[in-house]
């Protein structure tokens, strides 16, 4: 008994839940138990590898989702043939994941098993206050209703298939989601916890947060080899994306596929990589190859942006050390097979977009949709040096530590922030390198690569260096430079940048770094060891990162309050409403932005779309399909053009448009009309 599993109590722990209302902590014990069920095939597959930890138990459960959603969707069933091939997956692999573990796992420390457990349980206990503080901000907005929409058509459809859960009937798969692989996860939460997929949305970050904090440990425990560290990491990273910027910050999101990419998968997958250099093995390598195939299907060019800088990584640690060759290699492997599998697949998809290969009037478009983030002319533009420095004082001190990592450059950390920094650097940079780089990922894409600056572990990194060589002084020298630099640089957030913060540490960080791995390549080939600092003061490190972000957490929660209109604009009778009396599968006809409130709520195809919410292939028409909507509301509604989409439902919104229709009216209030077209 003592070899059972403890994951399995997530089985009984959700039919414990389901007794308890849906809604606020009966609701919250819900979703956390349906998302530990769903991790529990992936915990029984790693665990019969012999491994430890989030990551491995992470990416196993999504190579399990996949194996099962391929099935689903090759025979058109439903989401309950999913369900029972993932259980089916999870009773195969028990009887082999019942057997004595080893004394480590994705662990990555020195100071034995036992310590690090407690650290670790200590790290998920933060993510748990950290998850219950996003609850009283969560809020639907933006990208939400868009993959909440294809979440209910997984939820709620019998016969799946890869292209009836877009938004328009027979239309073409979307480029970043062909598969569906993270919508099928939030999809089976909202099943086994019985509850609507809105609710999985709006409160997912609450019970994801935790894992997200484990998988930062995870990853910095791995990379430094010390619990402190990975400590460090988590408290800059939750700094940088969840507190810095106020109300949840990109934690709000977290439920959606390109923040669950970021702070989900990236994380696990690098710790996955970074325990296999260490110590290379069969059960590493697979288990890097399976994180490395679910990022690719969850968010595509997220694949490619993490092996930037885990290319720079290996080029600069075989300047540095001149070994470790065949781990790197072997692990890089892992992550550019399934990448590429993934993207030779996506290959038809992408090519048939007008944003891919983008020509000048999109890229004058792109200058106009992010101002303040590219700079240059259309043939020749990069990314703005303020970009890397908008997140405000982490991201500005993290940028300060990269030279540090010379006093250190005989470690693999050191190794991570010079080449991964300066290989992102050289691809957003430099004029005549990035317009190429965006021809293949797209400008809105390629201004993404900046996010995946190591800072986090650039600050861990320079704190161990500095508590090296300044000792105990090095916590009140980090919270004097943390007062100073959130009160002169609080950051730039929200969509529009208006590029108030420095420009100064983005170069400082590229002319330091480069001066860094000159230094440190001809003291490797001098055979010199570090500069004489001994990096054993971790917990002073961890401490000083700590203290570092109190101001920073001080800022940020003094801002706790939800933001975004969410879906307030439709009224609940509307919503009720049309719930009740539309059919699965059925096109509904209205204004861009009414419409694609709605398909969230209920599994319908929609007439068109908001252009930036949507595939722009040939076969979706984007374009013309928002100019038929122009042409039925501004010119007296020709019911011809409904027809000609195949609408049951056309809603007018009396705010926008003043039009009455000769058709029976299903629902109508102050605002909203809407009819039923025969």
């Amino acid at each position: 008994m003592r070899r059972v599993p403890l994951v399995l109590l997530a089985v009984p722990a959700l039919a414990l839940a389901r007794l308890l209302p849906a809604d606020g902590a009966g609701l919250g014990l819900r979703l956390g138990a349906a998302c530990a069920c769903l991790l529990l095939p992936g915990a029984l597959i790693s665990r019969a590898l012999r491994l430890r930890g989030f990551a491995p138990a992470l990416a196993w459960a999504l190579a399990a989702l996949l194996f099962a959603l391929a099935i689903t969707f090759a025979v058109h069933s439903s989401l309950w043939l999913t369900l029972a091939i993932m259980g089916a997956v999870g009773v195969v692999a028990l009887p082999f994941a019942v057997r004595d573990m080893p004394r480590d796992g994705v662990q990555g420390h020195g100071s034995g098993p036992g310590r690090g457990d407690l650290v670790k349980l200590a790290v998920v206990a933060a993510g748990v206050a950290f998850g219950i503080a996003l609850w009283f901000v969560a809020v639907l907005d933006g990208d939400a209703f868009f993959h909440l929409a294809r979440v209910r058509k997984l939820e709620v459809f019998g016969s799946l298939s890869l292209r009836n859960v877009g938004e328009f009937k027979d239309a073409s798969l979307h480029p970043g989601y062909a598969f569906p692989l993270w919508h099928g996860f939030l999809a089976l939460i909202a099943r086994l916890a019985d509850v609507d997929p809105i609710a999985v949305g709006r409160n997912g970050p609450t019970v994801l947060a935790p894992l997200s904090f484990a998988l930062f440990y995870e990853a910095g425990a791995a990379l430094f080899r010390s619990a402190w560290a990975g400590v460090a990491v988590v408290i800059a990273q939750i700094s940088l994306t969840g507190i810095a910027a106020g109300h949840g910050g990109s934690f709000t999101s977290l439920a959606l596929p390109a923040t669950a990419a970021r702070q989900l998968l990236v994380p696990a997958l690098l710790a996955l990589f970074f325990t296999h250099v260490r110590r290379p093995s069969h059960g590493l390598l697979l288990s890097t190859a399976a994180a490395a195939g679910g990022l690719a299907l969850v968010h595509p060019t997220y694949a490619l942006f993490v092996g930037v800088p885990l290319v720079g990584f290996a080029i600069a640690r075989a300047l540095l050390v001149r070994g470790e060759l065949a781990p790197v290699l072997t692990g890089l492997a892992a992550l550019a097979v399934p990448t590429a599998l993934a993207l030779a697949w996506l290959r038809p998809v992408v090519e048939a977009t007008t944003v891919h290969n983008p020509s000048g009037e999109e890229v004058r478009r792109a200058f106009a949709q992010y101002p303040g983030q590219l700079a240059g002319t259309t043939n020749r533009y990069h990314v703005a040096e303020r970009l890397f420095t908008r997140s405000g004082a982490v991201a500005i001190a993290g940028l300060v530590c990269v030279p540090l990592a010379l006093f250190a450059a005989r470690r693999r950390w050191a190794a991570w922030v010079l080449g991964g920094t300066l290989a992102i650097f050289a691809l957003t940079l430099v004029p005549f390198v990035f317009p190429h780089f965006a021809d293949a990922v797209s400008i809105s894409q390629g201004r993404r690569l900046v996010g995946f600056v190591p800072i986090a572990y650039a600050v861990a990194g320079g704190a161990t260096v500095l508590a090296g060589l300044l000792g105990i002084f090095a916590i009140p020298v980090a919270l004097g430079a943390g007062i100073v630099l959130e009160r002169a640089y609080p950051g730039d957030f929200g969509y529009l940048f208006h590029g108030t913060t420095p420009v100064w540490p983005t170069w400082f960080a590229l002319a330091g770094g480069l001066a860094a791995l000159l230094v440190g390549v001809a003291r490797c080939f001098r055979n010199g060891n570090d500069l004489g600092v001994h990096l054993r003061h971790q917990r002073t490190a961890g401490m000083a990162v700590a203290v570092f972000a109190i101001p920073v957490a001080v800022h940020g929660f003094s801002h706790w309050n939800r933001v975004g209109s969410g879906s307030g604009a439709l009224s609940r009778g509307l919503i009720k409403s049309f719930r009740a009396d539309a059919g699965p599968k059925d096109v509904l006809f209205a204004d861009p932005e009414t419409g694609y409130l709605l398909a969230a709520y209920a599994p319908v195809y929609l007439a068109d779309a908001p252009f930036g919410h949507v595939a722009a292939t040939k076969q979706n028409r984007p374009r013309e399909r928002l100019r038929d909507t122009y042409r039925f509301y501004a010119h007296g509604g020709d019911l011809s053009i409904p027809r000609r989409y195949g609408a049951r439902w056309i809603i007018v919104d009396r705010k926008r448009h003043r039009l009455t229709l000769d058709l029976p009216r299903a629902y109508a209030d102050r605002r909203y009309v809407l009819y039923r077209l025969r």
